[in-house]
């Protein structure tokens, strides 16, 4: 198998092959490589070598471009940059295969995320095998994903000395380096305090003695290793969803609106700067919408 160490000598060779091979316009090449190298420098730190990449790596990152707001017709246009790079390593013998062969097309229009049910995440949670070391540790994660409505890139930088149990919230520093308030519940609270005491028997990296969630190894949680949790956790309660820690924000959010709470307030919780954004990440069934409007509207009130 060919060396992937000199990526600068690949990424010539990969745009060569654009314009040659490929026949791609300027325009679409320079697009091409922007994607790729986009997706290069968010794996570092997330995988150690590029053959390390999976199509679970490829959904956690489109999942972050989702979260940052990116387009879905721009998100349809990165899959196919990937499938073109990772289809030319595997041609040329860089990797075995082309783990973004398979991945999936964001359908243009309205996209509504998969929501759980409080049933399935308490299946998910009842799911963790507490025979293993880290169940405490996922318990926690579980309850701050969903109970706090977190997303994962900030459960994984969540600080110990930020987390404020007695008073029940933690500091969340969230996209821009925005700091907010967010209260937990006291199911949070309980398993955090739990995971705590089996995390102070721990060696801890050094750099890394504030931060909350660690892997067996005393080192800081990444966002590939939670979003290969979460998935796992699905498959073991016989979830069929497309489920990633995302779900379960989502699933926080929908929950926190059915069940009357200001979208004002989910506003604050989730850290969107505008409302709009808000409005489009909640779902609601559409009848169920529909009757709450019926019952309340003053025309209805005989």
């Amino acid at each position: 198998m060919r060396s992937l160490d000199d990526l600068d000598r690949v990424m010539k060779e990969y745009g060569l092959y654009l314009r040659l091979e490929r026949g791609l316009s300027d325009n679409t090449r320079e697009g091409y490589m922007r994607d790729v190298s986009r997706l290069l420098a968010w794996l570092t730190g997330e995988v150690r070598q590029l053959r390390d990449v999976t199509i679970d790596t490829l959904r956690l990152y489109l999942g972050d471009l989702h979260d940052v707001g990116i387009a879905v017709r721009s998100q349809a246009r990165i899959v196919a940059s990937l499938r073109s790079f990772f289809g030319y390593l595997s041609m040329e013998g860089y990797l075995p295969g082309n783990p973004a062969e398979l991945l999936e097309t964001p359908r243009l229009g309205l996209h509504l995320p998969e929501v759980l049910t409080v049933g399935e995440i308490d299946s998910m949670i009842a799911a963790i095998d507490c025979s293993k070391e880290e169940c405490r540790r996922d318990r926690a994660m579980m309850e701050v994903l969903y109970g706090c409505g977190l997303r994962v890139s900030e459960m994984t930088g969540l600080e110990i000395s930020r987390t404020y149990l007695d008073d029940g919230f933690l500091v969340v520093l969230g996209k821009g380096d925005k700091e907010r308030m967010v209260p937990m519940s006291e199911t949070s609270v309980e398993e955090v305090r739990e995971w705590l005491k089996d995390r102070s028997r721990m060696k801890v990296k050094p750099g890394d003695e504030n931060i909350l969630f660690l892997n067996r190894r005393g080192g800081r949680l990444t966002r590939q290793r939670a979003f290969q949790i979460v998935k796992g956790l699905a498959e073991a309660a016989g979830i069929r969803k497309s489920i990633s820690p995302h779900t379960l924000r989502h699933s926080f959010a929908t929950h926190l609106l059915e069940g009357g709470a200001n979208l004002r307030a989910i506003q604050q919780m989730l850290g969107h700067e505008s409302i709009a954004t808000t409005q489009i990440y909640i779902h609601l069934d559409a009848s169920t919408l529909r009757s709450d409007i019926l019952a309340y509207h003053p025309r209805n009130l005989r």
